[in-house]
């Protein structure tokens, strides 16, 4: 899988919490391809984690170089790192049967004003509800609390 390259330390212990937690995660499998604006996607029922490594690279201008590392490709990093901590947050959901673990008018004051069209488009186009989308994404930003609300709800 492609996308681990892009992790960091961190979000590489949520991928592990999240294997240990019966999670099945791929990579750009044909729901990335039906909609290339997502970088991500849970399947509830099936307990599994799509990253769509693919679209975030086009979407964030990934350029392959000869150079060991590429400065200007930090926010392919970047959206591939907060679509795993996004889709894991929707397994915390999941194992804290169905619902949030946050207080959402909390949340709803922590989410960046760049998030709230994200926002309209997770919930218009996907079966996510606004308070679990709300929380995924204040929650994307913020690896360590994703980190223990795996170990929390979901070990």
């Amino acid at each position: 899988m492609e996308f681990i390259i892009f992790l960091s330390k961190l979000d590489k212990e949520i991928l592990e919490l999240l294997i240990k937690a019966n999670y099945i995660v791929e990579e750009n499998k044909i729901e990335c391809l039906v909609n290339k604006e997502i970088k991500g996607l849970h399947n509830f029922e099936e307990n599994k984690i799509i990253i769509c490594t693919e679209n975030a690279k086009r979407k964030t201008n990934y350029r392959v170089t000869k150079q060991k590392r590429n400065k200007d490709n930090f926010k392919t990093e970047l959206a591939i790192r907060k679509a795993l901590r996004h889709e894991a947050t929707h397994a915390i959901q999941k194992c804290n049967n169905n619902k949030t673990v946050g207080n959402i008018k909390n949340l709803e004051g922590k989410l960046h004003q760049r998030k709230k069209k994200a926002l309209e488009f997770s919930t218009s186009n996907f079966s996510g509800t606004y308070a679990k989308e709300v929380e995924a994404y204040v929650l994307e930003d913020k690896p360590k609390k994703v980190k223990n609300l795996i170990k929390k709800y979901c070990l």
